[in-house]
């Protein structure tokens, strides 16, 4: 019989947004006629605009032609994209790269995944928490991590602590690791970084020579122009952060797969010998092995997201998120929930009820309001206590799933000046 990976069996039983979707399932059985809100897993409801939509019509008729059909294409991705992406999305940050420097693939899930394969198991490795789970879970996949303890943190990763306390900003760890998981905006917390704290982070990484793996699947959502875009914007961060990207938050792709990864040139690894290698080679050869490539028409789509009249489409589309993001904020907070993020992110993280267990707020939720959020708990052991909001929807639902938690809050209000245990029955 065939030996399984037995890191899989330290995983939860569960990964979080099934495990959402399998009681929310069981719900809708259970009430079919409820009229469910879904402000949980973070996925777009808008289309994709008119700008993407031709481009990526233009890209199939192409396949349908002889002289234009596209086979296998680069397993980078096509240089004409890596290039517009150089151009549009970095330069104006101030941030020159190459086009080699670029790698087109089908998701930033995917690759912040992926890129362990690059590495050595010895790494030590830092992760904020609450976090993404795939940080975490694809690292006891490897075999980074041994059994989990009775905090639920994984033995063999390094926890940096992200609560009200510190303000969600992780501190820079005491002891050397190897490789750091930072994300901003932040996914679950909202938060953002500012060019003080990621300034802090590229000195450490530069100092104790390890790498940032710096998520920036929501940089699209930054309005502030004080907060950076990306780890790039920072002095010295070519030579220690690794850059995700991703399209489906920025322009709806979460149905269609695209992103992108930034390896720089001057990045470099050390081998068990002590030699210098260049990671970007590392990933490049990692992907030609293992990827097949961004299919064309998808890739004209990612494309067309930066012509003039995509890009004024789509920051149209990421604005009515962000207005979602203000009525879920303003009007929790003015029921007297503590909210945070919901400013230059699509996620608002807010304090559960007097101290109660982050899924047990999430049953309350759905029984009592009909709106399905996320559980704090989901995304680590400091996440107890807080619950995630998405501002991806519809408006009209937005409105109506924040009038029924303020009702139910008004009353919960009401039930604690009578002296009562609160619950939302």
């Amino acid at each position: 019989m065939a030996r399984i990976n037995d890191n899989y069996q330290r995983l939860k039983a569960g990964y979080l947004f099934p495990e959402i979707s399998r009681r929310v399932e069981e719900f809708s059985k259970n009430n079919p006629t409820a009229e469910l809100i879904r402000l949980g897993i973070g996925d777009v409801t808008m289309p994709l605009v008119p700008a993407v939509v031709k481009a990526f019509h233009e890209g199939v008729e192409e396949m349908a032609g002889q002289e234009t059909f596209h086979g296998y294409g680069p397993e980078q991705g096509y240089a004409w994209l890596a290039e517009i992406i150089a151009e549009k999305a970095y330069r104006p940050l101030g941030v020159d790269l190459t086009a080699a420097e670029i790698f087109i693939s089908d998701g930033a899930k995917s690759d912040t995944a992926n890129i362990l394969d690059i590495f050595d198991n010895s790494n030590r490795v830092a992760i904020c928490d609450p976090v993404y789970p795939v940080y975490n879970d694809t690292n006891i996949m490897v075999g980074r991590s041994n059994e989990i303890n009775a905090s639920g943190h994984c033995q063999g990763l390094i926890y940096l602590p992200c609560t009200r306390e510190n303000n969600f900003t992780p501190a820079i760890p005491k002891e050397k690791v190897d490789l750091i998981y930072l994300c901003y905006p932040n996914n679950p917390t909202g938060t953002v970084a500012g060019r003080k704290e990621l300034s802090a982070w590229v000195d450490y990484a530069v100092e104790n020579r390890a790498i940032i793996l710096f998520d920036a699947a929501y940089e699209a959502f930054i309005t502030d122009p004080d907060i950076p875009h990306s780890i790039y914007e920072i002095e010295g961060a070519k030579r220690c952060a690794i850059e995700f990207r991703s399209f489906s938050k920025t322009a709806g792709f979460t149905g269609v797969r695209c992103g992108l990864t930034v390896v720089p040139e001057e990045l470099l690894g050390m081998d068990a010998n002590g030699n210098e290698v260049s990671l970007n080679r590392m990933w490049n050869r990692r992907q030609c092995t293992k990827f097949n490539g961004v299919s064309y028409p998808v890739q004209k789509a990612a494309a067309a997201v930066y012509s003039d009249e995509g890009w004024k489409q789509v920051m149209e589309v990421i604005f009515y998120y962000l207005g979602n993001a203000e009525i879920i904020r303003q009007g929790l907070a003015a029921a007297g929930i503590t909210c945070f993020g919901g400013e230059n992110s699509p996620y608002v993280w807010l304090l559960t009820p007097e101290g109660m267990k982050s899924w047990d707020f999430f049953d309350k939720l759905i029984n009592e309001c009909h709106v399905v959020g996320t559980p704090g708990s989901g995304f680590g052991p400091a996440g107890e206590g807080y619950f995630r909001l998405s501002a991806f929807g519809d408006r009209e639902q937005i409105i109506e799933a924040v009038a029924r938690i303020k009702e139910k809050w008004s009353r919960y209000q009401s039930i604690e000046k009578a002296g009562t245990t609160f619950s939302m029955d």
